[in-house]
């Protein structure tokens, strides 16, 4: 681990452009990333916190092939969306660009041609998938089929989002061509290899030895799994037809692979960002006084943490990341994100149901944050975190204090009188929080971290329930004066200290307080944060509370996005044979009632019926006990089929059929005639 570096760049995984951005992008790397940035900023520190969008690979070809438009409509139109949000919760790029701008092709170009020319890359003529009724090699995320790891049998060509395996297409079971729905062929075609068994003992020395003890474990052991089962040599180029060429001889129809290109981005995007502001770009990728951290989630772990510094290692003039504090996923009320089945919420949708609550979602995602292991969002979590933390806890604390202040002294702060034992407690523990806050911070541990800010709001509060200035106010001003002192004190370093946690707030407390000059390190080190005699402004209500309503309305939304789901995935038998008028008519399908149920002895999955048909009561085996117990269907109205010759099942003829389907769901249900009036025996026709 870097200690004291001179300068930080700090990297958020591109987003791809072929949809908007939902919480799960939010909690797993954007919201970390700008709580690192905003930190080290607060603290003077030489920050370039770099993102863009992703905007090649066969996820945009696949979106613009659904939606029948052109690759560059589709990422123009999300790439306006994507950045949308980000401003709206004040996700503070220094640049965030796109990789189909000239300077990242010339960058990424430049870098393989580098790597080309030193003769690192493998050129090697092998057999990939086809899809001959396309008349295309099938990238990726255009074959589907079975993971040969985990029997997922919708996995993709590159990956298997069940058990997180990284895959080569021509791994599938059964591989199926998304584009046409065919079983693609081998063909030969020519491409170009990164030898990742090159850097094994590199890769090895590196992360497994010298970062085992400040890297994060379920990055370590993701690598060390890769590592263990041997690195092999990994295509950096593909057949495309959008993406950036392949800028070599004999290359024609070939694009870089995304996961070449991509993580380039980081570098042209500090390009970019470099000559707008003025500065040396190489300074914060190429000198080891320069701290290199990856913000991503786990899916990415394996590029940023292998493939992405091999690359670097080949090219041999850049850094290396100093850390990779990736994520696990957040999933949405018990079940997996899927921006396909809409179950996701989605930001811009967010702010139109939540208007100015921003931070009221950063703070759940960063309280629920997926940090070692996978975490669930719920929408009364969310309710809870809002009421009984930020409105009663937070807000209530900044409300008390500049209602009393401006009651009492029109708003300006009072001259504080001899501190007593407890101020004094209460102002050097406030000086120390800064410290514990960081070192949570700098150990890429924000939920903690965010626990401990609030810590500062319940100090507040408890100085203030403790001395209760109210009651004092009219025998001992003097005191009360000192009290207030002392929680204004509180009041702005909550103002500083939540900046990177919850930045609007922050901005409405540098209005409310008047205050706007103040660094992390005043916190601790300015005897006076508010002075006797500064003018603060009115309250306002920083955090309101959130009704059962409001939550219900997100819940319901939920639920029908799963009916749809349950409607979308519902399959139906196809038709069979055709019958004749005649066949149907042998069929003697009447109204009946069960009378009587008992389980079929050593039989799992029979129940043993005793139907009243309207001619008779007799005996039907029905496989349905794994669904129903005998208490259950005794008074069931059922369709039967009375004429099906009779057949022993363990011993018991069964003289009958009972009708039976499913339900959306996958539940055995029964086929009823439920119409007042309906006799038993009534004929079915």
């Amino acid at each position: 681990m870097l200690e004291n570096p001179k300068r930080y760049t700090i990297t958020a995984a591109l987003p791809y452009t072929n949809g908007p951005i939902h919480i799960g992008h939010l909690a797993g790397v954007y919201v970390p990333s700008d709580i690192y940035a905003r930190y080290l900023r607060l603290q003077g520190k030489d920050v370039a916190f770099i993102c863009g969008s992703d905007e090649h690979g066969v996820a945009i070809s696949m979106k613009a092939k659904k939606e029948g438009i052109t690759p560059q409509q589709v990422i123009d139109k999300y790439d306006g969306i994507i950045r949308q949000s980000f401003l709206d919760f004040g996700i503070s790029f220094d640049n965030y660009s796109r990789t189909s701008s000239k300077i990242h092709h010339d960058t990424a170009s430049e870098f393989f041609r580098k790597l080309y020319d030193k003769g690192d890359f493998i050129e090697e003529v092998t057999e990939q998938l086809y899809d001959a009724k396309a008349n295309q090699f099938l990238a990726d995320r255009f074959v589907t089929g079975t993971c040969p790891k985990c029997d997922n049998p919708e996995a993709y060509g590159d990956q298997c989002e069940r058990c997180g395996s990284t895959l080569n297409a021509t791994d599938l079971i059964n591989p199926k061509s998304t584009i046409t729905g065919e079983t693609p062929i081998l063909k030969s075609t020519k491409h170009w290899f990164l030898p990742l068994d090159r850097y094994q003992d590199f890769l090895t020395q590196w992360i497994l030895e010298e970062h085992k003890n400040d890297w994060k474990t379920n990055v370590l052991g993701q690598v060390k799994s890769w590592l263990d089962d041997g690195l092999k040599p990994r295509a950096v180029t593909r057949d495309l037809d959008w993406g950036i060429d392949v800028p070599v001889e004999g290359a024609e129809g070939k694009k870089l692979y995304v996961w070449f290109d991509a993580p380039i981005g980081y570098i042209s995007a500090t390009k970019e960002w470099a000559a707008r502001e003025g500065k040396n770009w190489e300074d914060y990728w190429k000198k080891d006084d320069t701290k290199l951290v990856h913000f991503i989630g786990k899916d990415n772990i394996v590029f940023h943490c292998i493939i992405f510094p091999a690359m670097l290692k080949a090219e041999g003039s850049y850094i290396l990341p100093d850390n990779v504090p990736a994520n696990e996923f957040l999933n949405l009320e018990g079940n997996k994100l899927s921006t396909s089945k809409n179950w996701a919420v989605w930001l811009h949708e967010y702010l139109l149901d939540f208007p100015e609550k921003q931070d009221v979602l950063r703070y759940a995602l960063t309280a629920n944050a997926p940090e070692t292991k996978d975490n669930d969002f719920t929408w009364k979590d969310f309710q809870a975190r809002n009421n009984n933390e930020l409105a009663a806890v937070f807000g209530n604390f900044i409300n008390r204090v500049v209602v009393l202040t401006n009651k009492y002294y029109n708003g300006i702060v009072p001259q504080p009188h001899e501190l007593t034992e407890i101020d004094e407690q209460t102002l050097a523990e406030l000086k120390a929080y800064p410290a514990v806050i960081s070192s949570s911070v700098e150990r890429y541990r924000f939920r903690e971290a965010q626990g401990e800010l609030m810590n500062v709001a319940r100090l507040g509060n408890k100085y203030l329930a403790d001395e209760e200035p109210w009651k004092m106010v009219k025998t001992n001003p003097e005191r009360v004066q000192t009290q207030m002192y002392v929680a204004l004190q509180i009041a702005a370093a909550l103002q500083v200290l939540c900046e990177p946690f919850l930045p609007f707030t922050s901005g409405k407390l540098k209005t409310i307080l008047n205050s706007k000059n103040l660094t992390w390190n005043s916190v601790s080190e300015t005897p006076d944060l508010l002075p006797a005699g500064h003018q603060i402004g009115q309250a306002e209500i920083l955090f309101a509370q959130i009704e059962d309503a409001e939550i219900q309305k997100q819940i319901d939304k939920l639920e029908a996005s799963k009916t749809a789901n349950a409607m979308e995935d519902k399959t139906t038998e196809p038709q069979k044979a055709t019958a004749t008028f005649d066949d149907f008519a042998k069929l003697d399908l009447r109204v009946g009632t069960i009378v009587a149920a008992e389980k079929m002895p050593k039989a799992n999955k029979l129940l043993v019926l005793k139907v009243d048909t309207g001619l008779d009561v007799r005996t039907i085996v029905s496989g349905i006990a794994e669904h129903f117990s005998p208490e259950e269907v005794i008074g069931k109205r059922v369709t039967v089929l009375i004429n099906l010759a009779p057949r022993a099942l363990r011993g018991v003829e069964s003289e009958g059929m009972i009708l039976m389907t499913n339900n959306a769901a996958g539940q055995l249900v029964f086929v009823n005639p439920d119409a007042d009036g309906v006799d038993n025996g009534a004929l079915i026709s």
